[in-house]
């Protein structure tokens, strides 16, 4: 335990680092509080180089059994640190609402608790922005680099994707080259976007703020009404593009950008099924909004449908109806809400289920009705041509049935609170899947009106979902601690 407190140590010192960008942009908006997150950055760097000297004797190799605490409590301690500038510049707020604005921005939910977003000084917005784009990066190495080695519900098999001495059986070389491999991708796709966005008529600021949700596919924006507040079609275009690219699986970027070829995205199964899905249901939608007349024309309602569809599915959770879908039919809120626990690739920001483990389950599920008519045939599951292990296909099945437990008991939960099943349903998915999805009646992406028992609820789910469950529960078995 000592010795993952010494990198819990190194990684809050680390992150103390990035508060040079709030720091940044309070200069350069005259907003004056960037005294205030330079305290907060002396604070983190202190605490975290204090824990790590004070554990550096006890410093080893990093374990792949290792990985778990060190997720878990990561997370964890950054959520807490990150949240004094919201305490010390917002009257008024409790630390449950502030760790929940944290949390929701470093799992790339995209939720929030805070009203009147766009009265908030500019460098609390962009602090928040930034969380959710620091978290995205993390959210990917982790995805790429820890994830496959601990075989977290058949993620094992992306071993064999993994580039260089990423396959290495230790943490530390595996967490190390997956940051190599994502990072100048990632930062590409953060300045097209905030090239693109400002082209298409944002600020500098709106532009800045809205490609770090966009391509970390988070759901904060600088503004109350979301990305309806703009009003653009051309907007709208940019940040669907973003969203698509930052769903798949950034394994295809990287080799994509390696090798100057799209020959990766043309064999990857997972883009393949998520494009299918996602035209059918834009297409199914906006169909639905033109026959029961909510706006004037076909076209008018694909646009909206594209936009919102993209967005829920791939778990960005931005909406372009400032009604949270109160006039769309009931079927497509719920339609877009499932959507988003299938349709995101492994190796992404994305959060649920997953399009991979959604292909093993369906192709499974043919196989078993397959040998129902023939019970001798010998028919291995494929995925992408490649055959899928028992063992891999074992560990899909279990994550699934957890995922559905924890939905299950989260839900009871909430139901115990006093609020209702609809609302406690939607947003609970929401938020296991990390997507923004706010209480009916309220601006879509909006909790505000949850009471602090239903807030705490929500930030578990939070984390459960983005740690993909198993890398929290496995800390409360007695197997993990036996030695």
């Amino acid at each position: 335990m000592l010795g993952i407190l010494y990198f819990l140590g190194l990684i809050l010192s680390v992150f103390g680092l990035v508060y040079a960008l709030p720091i940044a942009c309070s200069l350069a908006t005259g907003d004056g509080l960037w005294p205030m997150f330079l305290i907060c950055a002396a604070l983190t760097v202190c605490v975290g180089t204090a824990v790590a000297a004070l554990t550096f004797r006890y410093r080893r190799e990093l374990k792949a059994r290792d990985g778990f605490m060190l997720m878990t409590f990561g997370w964890i301690l950054i959520a807490v640190f990150a949240t004094l500038p919201l305490l010390l510049a917002i009257p008024g707020l409790t630390f449950t609402r502030a760790l929940f604005e944290t949390m929701s921005g470093l799992t790339t939910t995209g939720s929030t608790v805070l009203t009147g977003l766009g009265s908030l000084a500019p460098s609390l917005n962009f602090w928040r922005c930034s969380l959710i784009w620091v978290g995205g990066l993390a959210v990917i190495v982790v995805a790429m680099g820890v994830m496959p080695l601990l075989g977290i519900g058949g993620m094992q098999l992306y071993n064999a994707d993994a580039p260089g001495p990423v396959k290495d059986q230790k943490l530390e070389p595996r967490i190390t080259e997956a940051a190599r491999s994502v990072w100048l991708v990632y930062v590409l796709l953060t300045v097209a976007g905030i090239a693109g966005l400002r082209v298409s008529g944002m600020n500098w600021f709106d532009a800045i703020c809205t490609a770090f949700s966009a391509v970390s596919l988070g759901g904060f924006t600088t503004h109350d009404a979301s990305i309806g507040y703009f009003h653009s079609a051309a907007v709208d275009v940019v940040l669907m593009v973003l969203m698509l690219a930052a769903s798949m699986n950034f394994t295809r970027h990287f080799v994509a950008l390696r090798r100057l070829t799209l020959k990766p995205y043309r064999h990857d199964p997972e883009f393949k099924a998520m494009a299918v899905v996602l035209s059918v249901s834009v297409l199914g939608i906006a169909v639905l909004l033109a026959i029961d007349g909510i706006y004037p024309n076909f076209n008018t309602s694909l646009r909206y449908a594209a936009f919102n569809v993209v967005s829920m599915a791939t778990t960005t959770g931005w909406v372009t109806v400032r009604d949270g879908f109160s006039r769309w039919p009931v079927f497509a809120p719920i339609w877009m809400l499932f959507l988003s626990g299938i349709v995101c690739s492994t190796g992404t920001t994305g959060g649920g289920i997953k399009m991979f483990r959604t292909l093993v389950l369906t192709r499974q599920s043919g196989r078993e009705l397959k040998q129902l008519v023939h019970p001798n045939s010998v028919a291995p599951v494929r995925i992408g041509g490649r055959p899928i292990p028992e063992r891999i296909a074992d560990a899909v099945l279990a994550f699934i049935f957890l995922y559905f437990m924890a939905v299950a008991l989260l839900l009871f939960a909430m139901l115990l609170t006093g609020i209702g099943f609809s609302p406690a349903f939607r947003v609970i998915v929401a938020c296991i899947n990390n997507t923004a999805y706010g209480l009916p009646g309220r601006a879509a992406w909006s909790l505000h009106g949850l009471s602090t028992p239903q807030i705490w609820i929500c930030t578990i789910a939070m984390l459960l979902g983005r740690l993909e469950i198993f890398s929290v529960i496995v800390l409360f078995t007695r197997t993990y601690w036996r030695k």
